[in-house]
């Protein structure tokens, strides 16, 4: 059984030591390292690589990271049942650079939570279950925990959530998609652009099966970069520049 969130809010987190990867380099990461004297948001799932984790999970708190920074929060960690290696490869593969990875792959630190699972009927063995905490120098200030029910529910441990628990007055940023291609002038002064004024984007990159003709059926043009902003096709490096000062 699950514990409650009432029985976790005001408690220490698990005192523990995690074996990382940072810079391809083993290094003992402590729990007091990650928290004391620090205001860090956790969220943890069942495993790197798997669907809900990839395709909404990470990246969401990864977008909206700056956005919980700019309100008190000095990291944001994703703790997962994984290896160092797989961890820090899942990172990579997601260009989640706003994430610091860490990986429990004994899973003391979930069992340290009580939210370690038996995912035995999918091949996983022993997992976390989904979760997202806000921890206060070394302390549970609050804990979101999915519903302890069939499947990977996830409802209330996404980064839209915890930023309304920290910051209800929050602005989000609306999401900024790019369609680059390597070695592209044009590509670059469009991603300086967007650095210069601190926004973040996803950047979906030819080399990743998006040539001219795929450009075209999803943007009308053939022209590189196209970047999108909440939706909305804004058009290349110069069009976002005129959106930029437009918004200023």
């Amino acid at each position: 059984m699950l514990p409650s969130a009432e029985s976790l809010e005001g408690k220490p987190v698990p005192t523990v030591t995690f074996k990382a990867r940072p810079d391809d380099r083993w290094r003992d990461l402590t729990s007091d390292e990650l928290f004391k004297g620090r205001t860090v948001v956790v969220f943890s799932l069942p495993g790197a690589f798997t669907p809900t984790c990839s395709s909404t999970h990470l990246p969401r708190y990864n977008e909206l990271a700056p956005v919980l920074h700019a309100h008190g929060v000095d990291e944001v960690l994703c703790i997962s049942v994984n290896d160092a290696f797989v961890m820090n490869q899942w990172k990579a593969g997601q260009d989640a650079g706003n994430i610091t990875v860490i990986p429990d792959g004994n899973g003391d630190f979930t069992t340290g939570m009580g939210m370690l699972v038996d995912k035995r009927d999918l091949g996983f063995g022993s997992r976390s279950w989904r979760y997202s905490m806000l921890v206060r120098d070394g302390v549970i200030e609050k804990i979101f925990i999915e519903a302890d029910k069939e499947g990977d529910p996830f409802e209330v441990s996404d980064a839209d959530t915890m930023l309304a628990y920290l910051a209800p007055q929050a602005q989000v940023p609306e999401p900024v998609v790019m369609f680059s291609r390597p070695g592209c002038p044009h590509c670059a002064r469009a991603k300086q652009a967007l650095h210069d004024q601190d926004i973040h984007f996803t950047e979906i990159s030819e080399d990743q099966k998006i040539n001219s003709i795929v450009l075209r059926g999803i943007t009308g043009r053939m022209t590189w970069p196209q970047v999108f902003i909440g939706g909305e096709l804004v058009g290349g490096a110069d069009d976002v520049q005129a959106w930029l000062a437009n918004r200023t």
